[in-house]
């Protein structure tokens, strides 16, 4: 069912309340090829919820977005360009909200001053049924007899050590 490829997607957008929508329909389609659908719901609405803040509360709406599959987990990761823009005060109510449907977030600064937020979705595996014990169905084949008792060749070399006739 999951992919054990590794796998990777950037996507830099301009941040507006149109291109939210466009971005989750991108986000879903990626996660969908690498046949993750369980993983849709909850990387995107983090997504929105991350964009949405920044629209609201950055000047440079100019972000950029990765994802990173390894098999286990998918990596969410929005950075923004505004260094004026503190995750700590302006985005509290929004990484509240991530923190409480992911896995694992965080928050780190870049050398440029902008900031990196990422969280992270472990995927599940999917629901397992149990299994019913089926009766053997009923053979016409003829059984075969059970061979007398012969002798059984071993099939190692006579240079291993090992006897060439067990008996």
């Amino acid at each position: 069912m999951k992919t054990a490829v590794p796998c990777y997607y950037h996507l830099d957008v301009e941040v507006s309340p149109e291109r939210v929508g466009q971005v989750r329909r991108i986000l879903a389609a990626h996660l969908r090829l690498w046949d993750l659908e369980t993983l849709v719901e909850p990387v995107c609405r983090g997504a929105e919820l991350l964009l949405a803040a920044i629209d609201e509360h950055a000047t440079d709406k100019n972000t950029s977005i990765e994802l990173w599959w390894n098999g286990q987990h998918l990596i969410t990761a929005i950075g923004e360009n505004d260094s004026e823009l503190r995750p700590d005060q302006d985005l509290r109510a929004c990484l509240q909200r991530i923190a409480a449907m992911s896995d694992g977030w965080g928050c780190c600064a870049t050398d440029t001053g902008s900031k990196v937020i990422w969280f992270s979705q472990r995927a599940r595996a999917g629901e397992r049924v149990p299994l019913v014990p089926v009766a053997p169905a009923p053979s016409l084949r003829a059984v075969r007899q059970v061979p007398r008792e012969v002798p059984a060749v071993a099939l190692a070399s006579p240079s291993s050590g090992v006897l060439e006739d067990a008996r």
